[in-house]
């Protein structure tokens, strides 16, 4: 069995949450930090937690490449 058909990329971008999420968190942000007593609206770790599940399994945020020395057969694997 080649590596192409062991390994194929999940596309978190193609799924329903991911679009989501992507489409609507600046409004959703912008919400909270509307009814913030503070102004603040969500902590931190959470604005970072929606921040590294948009990049995680997206290619241009970052990949590794592997190459077969026997075939030559080259894929990417994105960072999660």
């Amino acid at each position: 069995m080649g590596l192409s058909s062991a390994y194929r990329r999940r596309e978190p971008e193609k799924s329903v949450l991911w679009n989501l999420v992507n489409g609507n968190l600046n409004t959703f942000l912008a919400a909270a930090d509307a009814r913030a007593r503070d102004g603040q609206g969500l902590p931190v770790y959470v604005r970072n937690a929606f921040d590294e599940y948009l990049r995680c399994g997206i290619l241009q945020h970052g990949f590794a490449r592997f190459l077969c020395p026997g075939c030559g057969h080259e894929i990417v694997v994105a960072f999660s």
